[in-house]
């Protein structure tokens, strides 16, 4: 059977791209403490105690799930802006952006007798318009519990980023990401996966998912919606940013308010929603240099 590479908590960014250039998948181990971990499944907890399972198989019928993460618990919010996961998402992502924005949170719950869920490539909720070269998404499972290939630790196929898109994998070329609780997951977008199989009578399997995407891209989640000003304004200028109250450009994502009657904020950053501070595409750029950084040279 095959296995995940797994790297030290205090391994570097290089080392983590690498892998991930080769397998599209990696674990780093014992990142976090026993001490974030019991805050952090407290503040899940109210949340996941209500029987919201799945309503499909690939989904879960045995399986829970929430969002709105960022909103909710404070320890996500600190996972969110982790340094090492936020350099690595920054540095592989770079070739297709100029910058992150955090795509999609939610905490599962794979519960006993849950069946496997289908093997799928996440860069699939774009419809497969997006060009296979370009890679979208920068995606981590936070083992807020142990993961056994016998309680459903997550599929994974190590390599399948480089298949042909209608080739599945042998038995043999599935591996499990085994993991003890506060090591993380790490994959990417297009690298075959899907939630394992729990054979156990009394074990539930609990993963954060916190996933980041190029950002020029629309999010899977909506974190307008999830995450709304009332409860943003409370934030770090920093999340704020990385959730999508902030412009991936010089006019990606601007917003006017529909009841200033000032004008005062016309076509503005969201940012001004929560201060008078200018973000980093305010300045008037000059207009050529605008167009030519609209253009690849590979278009």
């Amino acid at each position: 059977m095959t296995e995940l590479k797994h790297l030290s908590s205090n391994t570097s960014v290089d080392s983590i791209i690498e892998v991930l250039h080769d397998d599209a998948c990696v674990i780093i181990d014992n990142v976090l403490d026993s001490n974030f971990l019991e805050t952090l499944n407290n503040e899940l907890d109210p949340f996941l105690s209500h029987d919201n399972f799945g309503r499909d198989e690939f989904t879960g019928f045995k399986t829970k799930r929430i969002g709105a993460l960022i909103a909710r618990s404070e320890k996500c919010r600190e996972l969110a802006l982790d340094p090492l996961i936020n350099k690595s998402a920054k540095n592989f992502l770079q070739p297709y952006c100029d910058g992150l924005q955090l795509h999609f949170t939610s905490a599962v719950c794979i519960g006993p007798g849950e069946s496997p869920q289908i093997l799928h490539r996440d860069r699939g909720i774009w419809g497969g318009y997006l060009p296979r070269k370009v890679e979208p998404l920068f995606s981590t499972i936070w083992a807020a519990s142990k993961f056994t290939k016998e309680n459903g630790a997550t599929q994974i196929v190590p390599g399948s980023h480089k298949w042909d898109k209608d080739r599945l994998p042998n038995p043999d070329e599935i591996a499990y990401a085994e993991m003890e609780a506060g090591s993380v997951l790490i994959y990417t977008g297009t690298v075959l996966h899907g939630g394992g199989d729990n054979v156990t009578s009394d074990e539930i399997r609990t993963g954060v998912f916190l996933h980041y995407a190029v950002n020029w891209i629309r999010q899977e989640e909506n974190q307008y919606l999830s995450c709304p000003p009332e409860i943003a304004k409370g934030l770090s200028p920093e999340l704020r940013s990385l959730i999508g109250y902030s412009k991936g450009g010089y006019v990606l994502g601007f917003y006017s308010d529909p009841y200033d009657d000032s004008a005062k904020h016309e076509s503005v950053s969201p940012e001004n929603m929560f201060s008078d501070s200018f973000d980093r595409f305010s300045d008037i750029p000059d207009p050529k240099d605008l167009v030519n950084k609209s253009i690849k040279s590979n278009q």
